[in-house]
């Protein structure tokens, strides 16, 4: 039997990193699992295997058998189908470079953003786009619990959308530790009660899969139709930000090596981009559900999942144990998905608050600003203009990914002119870098007046295209008008150890910081400004007069 412990059963960071009693909470809250900074060698003490079946355990949102639906039942089944296969292409050779930097240099996307493009206070701005894809799906999930909650024990929606949100507040409150242990338990359950239902119609009843392969939709004649296929993928690549909440596990991989290197890249591909296949599989199994339930009980309660899956419980078992399992299934996929919504978000807030302000308040001041605004949408009634809100939301997360894609891709692997790893500490990036910010601005703020209509109607179902090639094209324009200048600020920390060691794994070589007094690996720290002594980014960060700064030169 492995030795190797399990990512749900480590608890603490090694000693040596503990906070010390006294020191500044910001340090012993990002100590728990190395929130807003680098992840240490020390503490990712993991199998690529046992980090990849967490991080697609955070997958079993109900929010694909909704947007599934609700493409099918608009455009049909065959558009539908070719819709959800185009924005599962994109979203899988978009997310492998991020996927492989977050992985290969144990950082997470926002500090993979401000290196590829965007600079220290640029990347804020997706760092925004990505809070904003958290508490728009904790919503969207949170409304799919409230149904179940009104289903099974007759609550109203108003309080079905409290309860969904406060209860994944204890959950939350530990990070990345109590995360890992609801995913390892809950998973065998949810992927029994999704799988289930799916087999017994099919086996049982194959004229439901000639409905479904046949079923034309409310818009359209059953054809294959361009402008269909379009805005159906425009509303599947919403989710493109997925790949920002599997870094948050990706990032926690061992240090890759000639022994494990065949394990690493299976486990970085199923976890990075490869979860958009279990994604679209789910969108899919969502039209399916939705044509048969239109069949059975009509088609008003065809895109909720929680019908849904009632429905095909119905099939196979007494009706006493329909409604119970089909809101144990939503309940279960509601906390397995919302608690790293909530968490997530809550880390995109921070690291955007401490930049601007230099100031940490604490994780979970915003872990409750994430969970208001969530609430505030619920409270709304969201879903019923979900694809709308996706659709829109869609344009910002496209040209994000694609930018900072396109940069790890093509400028720094082929034009060479952006820095081959990564940066993220203050002092050693400009403010602001205008290749990934005007990619980025431009192509959202193109694509938006596009889905909105204000470049024609016909050009309409285009907008997510326009992200994506506007992105793709901007960005190394940008890097080869700039000459790369405004990458790095300087190019050396001050620090004669390598920041990579002999197999371009990040060093693991340990610093003692100077303000906070704990002990940090190579890539976390940079020589002080006005000390001989080191500073981890974290200080760095909340530094309000920039004693610790280096300035800008070599």
């Amino acid at each position: 039997m492995s030795t190797e412990p399990r990512l749900a059963e480590v608890a603490e960071p090694e000693p040596a990193q503990q906070a010390a009693p006294g020191t500044d909470q910001a340090v012993k809250e990002t100590l728990e699992d190395y929130t807003l900074r680098f992840a240490p060698r020390s503490y990712r003490r993991w199998t690529p295997m046992v980090v990849a079946t967490t991080a697609l355990g955070g997958i079993a949102y109900m929010a694909d058998f909704f947007i599934g639906a609700g493409i099918g039942l608009a455009h049909g089944t065959g558009n539908a189908l070719l819709a959800i296969a185009v924005a599962a292409v994109v979203i899988f050779v978009t997310g492998f470079p991020l996927a492989y930097y977050g992985a290969r240099y144990n950082i997470d996307l926002d500090l993979i953003t401000r290196g590829s493009g965007f600079g220290y206070f640029g990347s804020v701005l997706t760092s925004v786009i990505f809070a904003s894809f958290t508490f728009i799906f904790f919503a969207l999930e949170g409304s799919i619990m409230a149904q179940g909650l009104k289903l099974g024990l007759g609550l109203p929606l108003w309080l079905g959308y409290l309860v969904s949100t406060l209860m994944v507040i204890p959950l939350v409150i530990y990070g990345m530790t109590a995360l890992s242990k609801l995913q390892v338990w809950t998973t065998p359950i949810w992927l029994l009660l999704m799988v289930g239902p799916l087999v017994y119609l099919v086996a049982t009843d194959p004229g439901t899969v000639d409905r479904f392969l046949a079923y034309a939709g409310t818009d359209g004649d059953g054809g294959i139709n361009t402008a269909s296929v379009l805005l159906g993928a425009g509303v599947c690549l919403s989710l493109i930000a997925q790949i920002g909440e599997q870094i948050d596990y990706l990032r926690f991989m061992p240090p890759k090596t000639v022994a494990n290197k065949r394990s690493w890249w299976t486990a970085v591909v199923m976890a990075g981009p490869g979860w958009v296949v279990l994604g679209a599989l789910k969108q899919a199994i969502g039209v399916f559900l939705a044509v048969y339930i239109i069949a059975e009980v009509g088609a008003s309660a065809a895109p909720e999942p929680i019908q849904q899956f009632k429905g095909a419980f119905d099939a196979m078992m007494p009706s006493w144990l329909v409604v119970p399992l089909a809101v144990v299934l939503v309940v279960i996929s509601q906390i397995k998905i919302n608690v790293t919504n909530a968490y997530s978000g809550s880390l995109a807030w921070t690291n955007s608050f401490t930049r601007v302000t230099r100031r940490y308040p604490g994780r979970m001041v915003f872990v409750l600003v994430n969970l208001g605004f969530a609430l505030a949408l619920m409270e709304a009634d969201m879903f019923s203009f979900l694809n709308s809100i996706l659709g829109f939301y869609s344009n910002c997360a496209i040209a994000w990914v694609v930018t900072v894609a396109t940069d790890i891709g093509i400028n720094k692997y082929v034009l060479k002119l952006s820095p081959h790893a990564p940066e993220f500490r203050r002092g050693m990036l400009y403010a602001v870098n205008p290749v990934g910010v005007v990619a980025f601005v431009a192509a959202s703020g193109l694509s938006i007046a596009m889905y909105f209509h204000a470049l024609g109607d016909a050009l309409q179902p285009y907008s997510p295209v326009a992200a994506a090639v506007i992105a793709f094209v901007l960005t190394p324009l940008m890097a080869v008008v700039t000459k790369g200048r405004y990458y790095l600020r300087r190019t050396d920390d001050g620090i004669a150890e390598p920041l990579l060691d002999e197999d371009g794994n990040p060093s693991a070589v340990a610093y003692e910081c100077h303000v906070c007094r704990q002990q940090f690996e190579r890539p976390d720290v940079a020589a002080c400004r006005t000390h001989d002594a080191v500073v981890c980014s974290l200080c760095l960060s909340t530094d309000k007069v920039g004693d610790h700064v280096l300035p800008a030169g070599v």
